[in-house]
């Protein structure tokens, strides 16, 4: 157990709160005026994820915190976060108790230690060229009220041409009837551990719908490197759409050319080279987390969540 001073663990706070409201600032004034952004608003209602709880920090598991004095100005969220769940206060330390978080999330994390591992272990490929978004529209499905920069037919007569390689499944199920075929693979829930590989922009963001589902285990420097990382993959995701989106200063990456492929390809291989550490950060606590026994466990099975 890693024990945190009143001092440095308050600093710690609120030093990520406010970096957490710096990053919510914009969606939090366009949901006060009713207002939508295409692009900026796809991670807080897809995975989904509250301003609140991006600024919640958490020193993640096996961090404690020490209990401050009555008159330092921590002391007031010391108290709150005694009434958090799974937080148990021992001798003064604040902490994570493993066993009651285990107990309901072990299930979870032991999904999260296996795909991260099974990721981590795969060669990243990068022939998908981004063909997902177009696939979605295919046929003439209306997704999102903008439109398209070449138009119905044109965006049709491109994903025929296409080589659709989409390996992520979360993606291809929102594939029009008439676009599944055109996938060259066919990714389901039941194979995800086998399909999911780290050149995939939408496995790299991800990481972010992994952190929450973590909670309170996942220290909070790390939820804001992959929040940070999943708004510039959301960006880079639909600069390569279909959708003629000049209106909110997006230079689209024409896939549909050999130049906008290979472009395409480039910003995939530099997010994949990001993602990694993050991944191995993820995955190394949920091997922690999975060697931590149940009463009367083994604490070197990793199984004993």
């Amino acid at each position: 157990m890693t024990i945190l001073s009143p001092d440095l663990w308050w600093s710690l706070h609120t030093d990520h709160v406010e970096k957490a409201r710096q990053r919510s600032a914009g969606h939090e004034a366009r949901r006060r005026s009713a207002e939508k952004h295409a692009i900026e608003d796809f991670l807080w209602e897809y995975y989904p994820l509250r301003p609140g709880l991006l600024a919640r920090w958490h020193p993640g598991a096996g961090v404690g915190l020490l209990r401050p004095p009555s008159n330092h100005v921590g002391a007031e969220e010391y108290e709150k976060r005694l009434a958090w769940r799974w937080h148990r206060e021992v001798d003064g330390v604040l902490r994570l108790d493993l066993d009651d978080y285990l107990a309901a999330r072990g299930r979870g994390v032991r999904f999260v230690h296996d795909l991260t591992r099974s990721v981590l272990d795969r060669t990243p490929t990068f022939a998908c060229f981004g063909w997902h978004e177009w696939c979605m529209v295919y046929g003439g499905e209306k997704r999102h009220d903008i439109p398209l920069r070449l138009g119905q037919a044109g965006t049709d007569r491109a994903v025929d041409s296409a080589h659709v390689r989409c390996s992520h499944y979360d993606a291809f199920r929102f594939f029009t009837e008439p676009a599944m075929p055109h996938n060259t693979v066919h990714p389901t829930r039941e194979r995800v551990l086998d399909m999911e590989q780290g050149g995939c922009l939408h496995t790299n963001m991800d990481l972010l719908k992994w952190c929450l589902q973590l909670g309170p285990a996942i220290p909070g420097d790390l939820l804001l490197d992959v929040f940070d990382l999943a708004r510039e993959i959301r960006w880079m995701d639909m600069a390569a759409a279909p959708y003629d989106l000049s209106g909110l200063g997006l230079e689209p990456i024409p896939i549909e050319t050999t130049e906008g492929r290979v472009a395409y390809v480039s910003r995939q291989k530099e997010f994949a080279g990001r993602a990694h550490p993050l991944r191995q950060r993820l995955h190394a606590i949920t091997v922690r987390l999975a060697a931590v026994p149940k009463p009367g466990g083994n604490a070197s099975d990793e199984k004993a969540i």
